[in-house]
């Protein structure tokens, strides 16, 4: 059924949750599993008080904690990972990377980092779902 599984992560609590059932996933159908961590390239510092070269990094260092926690989890389950770090916009991102590798399903958190906790559902994890004929699963982190 699932010969490829991509999973994107940006290190929030939904998208450990998404690590957790792609990696199972995975697991169950002997599919390949490849995971994402997309770099924001929107976000815009029109003001004195953050610095944007310090805000990247912390990006990038999110980015790589995240994946780190995903190639441990895919360890543990003996399921080989193969990860990547991309910049862009999110969801436009993580379609691309999904036709690059062909995967069979894209596996996302159902809400990001984004500040907007109480949404129904993340602009990124929407965009996705609208945008792709693939199976998206779509998880929701656990109370």
């Amino acid at each position: 059924m699932y010969e490829s599984i991509l999973v994107a992560t940006d290190g929030s609590e939904a998208a450990h949750e998404a690590v957790s059932h792609a990696v199972e996933l995975a697991r169950r159908f002997d599919a390949t599993l490849y995971g994402i961590a997309v770099l924001e390239t929107r976000t815009e510092y029109d003001n004195a008080i953050v610095d944007p070269e310090k805000v990247r990094h912390r990006q990038r260092e999110q980015a790589l904690e995240a994946l780190e926690a995903l190639e441990a989890a895919a360890d543990d389950a003996g399921v080989t990972v193969e990860t990547t770090i991309r910049s862009g916009v999110p969801y436009e991102t993580i379609l691309a990377y999904a036709d690059e590798q062909d995967a069979s399903a894209i596996v996302l958190g159902a809400r990001g980092r984004s500040s907007f906790r109480r949404a129904l559902l993340g602009s990124t994890a929407d965009r996705v779902v609208r945008s792709t004929t693939r199976p998206v699963l779509l998880i929701d982190e656990t109370d």
